[in-house]
């Protein structure tokens, strides 16, 4: 039988140790999100629903976002031991150029709505952690605007052909002149794909404010002060628009695009060119004799075709058609460091992200996007030396596989 006794003030002192007390709300919420996940929760809290609903939905069923995230969850890895892991290099080569960790920022539209810093937030990011930072055509911040925020970023545009292929070219030679190396040209929208959680939200091209979003702004009353009180929020590279995201879509791209449209694109395109929505290997061959440097195999966030094949599953029969004619990238349902590890170690030669940052950008603006950062660099890490792995190089097949 223990023998009672009390405990002396010096180990009482040892268990009663206050947490530091964070006075800045936003660093109090972002300090206590340790993962994606949890910055997600953060980002829900803090926006109205058909704000966050823009950015965590998908079309129609979303199976095809469901299906993605799906498939990292059934990734199985096979570590190695005594690899001694006490430094571990994340950079990686892209399309002639480092990047200090294996993903980069993918583009996304209206991203100003998530949070008022928007674009200007992410390339500042992107520059301190050395990754490249892609801006959408159908970004609310302009070309120059973002080359003055982040001038040492490296800067990707990403491109929609619209009907009116004069003003392609326009923002072209503009991306070029405002030093952005490579030209990403998305061509899995010929049609807006139907967001059931956009329409049923009732949200438009900018948000109108009826009695139902009146409602939900009382419960997000900084976001609102955010909009109100900044610049008006708009598609930067648009004189016009309206509608709902699909209907906007439907009345500017152009859904002939084809093969001579890529060709005037890599003709007019004096940088590198990757070609974003492939999402059949055949299709990666084919653009990559007409001359794309990396193809993206995505099926943009599973916001497009519903039941589209899923970019993890793509990747090892793209990597046989391919060969070393150019990169392949990808994206897709990435929401941890170890699903970056697993698309490395199965051949992919860069991640991009767009929700993962996003959540971040709306649970905390700048500080929440460098969280983000922070996050999936210390889960890659962690990942790469459980692994046994020294280098992004190291990385293999018989490091991940699909169960």
């Amino acid at each position: 039988m223990s023998k009672r006794r009390l405990p002396r003030p010096t180990e009482l002192a040892q268990l009663l140790r206050p947490k530091p007390i964070v006075l800045n709300p936003t660093d109090r919420r972002l300090a206590g999100a340790h993962t994606i996940a949890d910055l997600r929760a953060v980002a829900r809290a803090r926006t109205p629903r058909a704000v966050f609903d823009y950015t965590d939905g998908a079309a129609e069923l979303e199976d095809s976002l469901r299906r993605a995230r799906q498939a990292y969850r059934s990734i199985e890895f096979r570590p190695n031991v005594l690899r001694g892991v006490s430094d571990v290099d994340t950079s990686v080569e892209v399309l002639g150029a480092r990047s200090e960790l294996p993903f980069a920022f993918a583009p996304t539209g209206f991203t100003r709505m998530m949070h008022h810093e928007g674009e200007r937030a992410v390339a500042r990011v992107a520059q301190r952690s050395g990754i490249p930072y892609s801006l959408s055509t159908m970004g609310t911040t302009s070309i120059e605007d973002v080359a003055a925020a982040a001038p040492h970023a490296r800067k990707w545009f990403q491109l929609y052909v619209w009907r009116d292929h004069g003003a392609g070219a326009e923002l072209m030679q503009r991306a070029w002149e405002s030093g952005y190396d490579t030209l990403m040209l998305t061509v899995d929208t010929p049609v807006g794909g139907s967001r059931l959680r956009d329409l049923r939200n009732g949200l438009t091209i900018p948000p109108a404010l009826t009695l139902r979003t009146f409602l939900d702004g009382a419960m997000h009353p900084a976001w609102w002060l955010n909009l109100l009180t900044t610049e008006p929020l708009a598609f930067a590279s648009l004189k016009t628009w309206g509608g709902t995201v699909e209907e906007l879509i439907n009345r500017i791209f152009d859904p002939t695009l084809d093969y001579d449209d890529l060709a005037w694109v890599r003709e007019s395109w004096p940088g590198k060119l990757v070609v974003k929505g492939i999402q059949n290997p055949v299709d990666a061959r084919d653009v990559v004799k007409a001359g794309a440097q990396a193809v993206l195999l995505s099926n943009h966030g599973g916001r497009q075709l519903d039941r589209a094949p899923t970019p993890l599953e793509l990747l090892r029969p793209t990597l046989d058609l391919v060969g070393g004619d150019a990169q392949v990238w990808i994206d897709t349902g990435i929401l941890s460091g170890g699903d970056i590890v697993a698309a490395t170690a199965m051949g992919a030669d860069l991640c991009l992200i767009g929700r993962a940052y996003l959540y971040g950008l709306m649970a905390g603006g700048e500080r929440g996007v460098q969280r983000a950062v922070d996050i999936l660099r210390a889960e890659i890490v962690r990942t790469m030396q459980l692994l046994g792995v020294r280098t992004i190089a190291d990385l293999n097949s018989s490091h991940a596989t699909l169960r």
